[in-house]
């Protein structure tokens, strides 16, 4: 019996002008391709890079498949993820069943990735008692993507830190530097930032100069195996209908 083929993964990434935005986006996926060689993933951009998601949906309906998981390669659920993405996929070949995926965040797995790069940049357990910590974001304006960060915010503030700000590169306030400087004010002996980012970019770029205050600036998330395990996991929720429907 011919084994039904799982759908297609395809990574969507918002793209950017900066070429280490997309280096990162492909890392990522490359570690998604190891971790399930049985499924076939590609990867389409939004915007400034290419292949653009439309492209990748047209040739993928050229070559005769059928079955595609979208997957929003972003952390919160805003504007891209309710709008933009909704309206390429509703524009893509008729002939393709195309589920869309949740967003990444929030997961627990991603709070281990942020905290997994803070220790990578020289923060210990030990040193929690006495570290700030700024969560940096992109910024938005949606209340449910603002809400995921005050989550997170919560979730570390009971985690044992000394504090916990958030902070937002655009959109909204407070700002990265403005963060730090409160941190410092409420007496915290060190300060790190954390960007809750997932590629270099120019508002990741924002947030580190922003951090210049701060004794520890962590890397963004990028290809971090927790963050690969959170996209096979939503990839897997999205494509069970699929399979299903197919007696797989």
């Amino acid at each position: 019996m011919t084994p039904v083929p799982r759908p297609v993964l395809l990574v969507v990434a918002h793209g950017s002008r900066d070429p280490r935005h997309a280096a990162t986006v492909h890392a990522l996926v490359r570690r998604v391709r190891a971790r399930r060689p049985g499924v076939r993933v590609e990867t389409g951009f939004l915007d400034f890079d290419v292949p653009s998601v439309a492209g990748v949906l047209e040739s993928l309906a050229a070559e005769g498949v059928r079955d595609v998981v979208a997957l929003p390669l972003l952390l919160t659920r805003a504007f891209h993820a309710k709008s933009d993405i909704p309206a390429v996929l509703d524009a893509a070949p008729a002939r393709l069943r195309i589920r869309q995926a949740e967003v990444l965040g929030p997961s627990p797995l991603l709070t281990a990735a942020l905290e997994r790069r803070l220790y990578e940049a020289g923060v210990s357990p030990a040193d929690r008692s006495s570290t700030g910590v700024v969560l940096a974001s992109a910024g938005s304006t949606d209340p449910e993507a603002l809400a995921v960060i005050e989550g997170i915010v919560r979730e570390w503030r009971r985690a044992g830190w000394r504090a916990v700000r958030p902070a937002f590169a655009s959109a909204a306030l407070p700002r990265t530097e403005e963060a730090v400087e409160a941190l410092r004010a409420a007496g915290c002996a060190r300060v790190a930032v954390a960007p809750y980012v997932l590629a270099p970019g120019f508002l990741p770029d924002r947030i580190a100069r922003g951090a210049a205050g701060a004794d520890v600036l962590a890397d963004v998330l990028g290809p971090a195996p927790e963050v690969v395990q959170v996209v096979l996991t939503r990839y897997d929720r999205a494509a069970s209908p699929a399979l299903s429907a197919t007696g797989a």
